[in-house]
């Protein structure tokens, strides 16, 4: 396993520094909520599952450093907190799912001493944690069920260990396969703009030693036109109610030749990530990053000033598009309904939490 993230009894969340790798390992210790908050949206810590997870803590680290006893300033400040997080990555479900459950505790005991509320936010945050690690196991093996003896796989971005407190979704599925001793090889979308595929997945690939190619993205439309690819696996942001995905921009690219090239297109993700009050995919909000991730490669500028940037860090994918949409509780086929299975989820959500006690 990769130490991605811990909370530490000094009261301290140590990250690993997506933004340096491959090429260096660096642990940041953050002792205030609003350098989460920084390593969130400047995605030294990514991944929709694993920023709901910072997060989680986070929002523990915001209590901790709380001056002073007064109730309603106390109050005050934990929603304050939690509205900080809200606001650095808008399109990630994961996030204000765990939001949720932390807000939830904190209502349910605010008017317990502040270390008490504290210690009951950091339990609920180690249940998140321990929760994805389950989740993403399960969604390996479901997904592995996809996989036949010998395949070769596309991924875009990067859903493994880095982007999850498990294994990962899309990536764990991989994992998953070849250590079931399939003969699993992976091309690997470099991923525009911020290289998340060749930076991360390869860096992921390298420690299972899994063989792998790095593609430039706009390669596989080519791939699948010389049968080169069995299938295509990526995670998802959020999921709308009726099967819709937003996923890192390029993957309704990556549906669309899969269609046209008839090669299966999964998606992995928690149900955690569906967002049962979206009804479709137009009623998500998507995030628009600084113009300078492509106007610029680590500092240096590759285009003259003042160019009009488009920044997307999704794309929306139909439901109509998806092959499957693989979760941690079943493998779901076409047409998606999420919305007539949410009381499967929050009972699966139940009956892992009982089980993590």
């Amino acid at each position: 396993m990769i130490d991605k993230l811990e909370y530490t009894n000094k009261h301290e969340l140590v990250i690993l520094d997506q933004t340096l790798l491959p090429l260096k390992e660096k642990y940041l210790k953050l002792k205030d909520y609003k350098e989460v908050v920084e390593a969130i949206i400047s995605l030294r810590v990514r991944g929709a599952p694993l920023i709901g997870i910072a997060a989680a803590y986070g929002a523990v680290t915001g209590v901790h450093n709380f001056k002073g006893d007064n109730r309603k300033n106390f109050e005050i400040h934990f929603y304050k907190v939690l509205e900080s997080f809200r606001n650095s990555r808008p399109t990630a479900r994961n996030l204000f799912y765990s939001l949720e459950r932390m807000k939830n505790v904190f209502e349910e005991n605010k008017d317990k001493e502040i270390a008490q509320v504290e210690d009951l936010l950091l339990r609920e945050a180690d249940a998140i944690y321990d929760e994805d690690v389950e989740m993403c196991s399960r969604i390996g093996l479901n997904g592995a069920e996809l996989i036949g003896e010998k395949m070769k796989i596309l991924t875009h971005c990067n859903t493994g260990e880095l982007a999850a407190g498990g294994i990962g979704t899309a990536l764990g599925i991989i994992y998953t396969a070849k250590k079931q001793g399939k003969d699993v090889f992976v091309y690997v979308d470099e991923t525009r703009p911020l290289l998340q595929g060749a930076r991360l997945t390869t860096y992921e690939l390298e420690k299972y030693e899994i063989e792998y190619d790095l593609i430039i993205d706009s390669m596989a439309a080519n791939l699948m036109k010389e049968s080169q690819i069995n299938c295509v696996i990526i995670g998802a942001d959020r999921i709308a109610a009726n099967g819709d995905i937003v996923n890192k921009v390029g993957s309704y690219s990556l549906a669309v030749n899969c269609a046209y090239h008839k090669i299966p297109f999964y998606v992995a993700a928690p149900g955690s990530t569906i967002d049962f009050n979206i009804q479709s995919g137009e009623g998500i909000k998507i995030e628009e990053r600084d113009s300078a991730e492509i106007t610029q490669i680590k500092g240096e500028k590759i285009t003259n000033d003042n160019v009009p940037v488009m920044n997307p860090a999704f794309d929306l994918v139909p439901g109509n598009l998806v092959s499957a949409i693989i979760t941690e509780y079943k493998v779901h086929s076409p047409p998606y309904n999420f919305e007539s299975i949410k009381h499967m989820f929050l009972s699966y959500v139940q009956t892992l939490s009982k089980e993590q006690e």
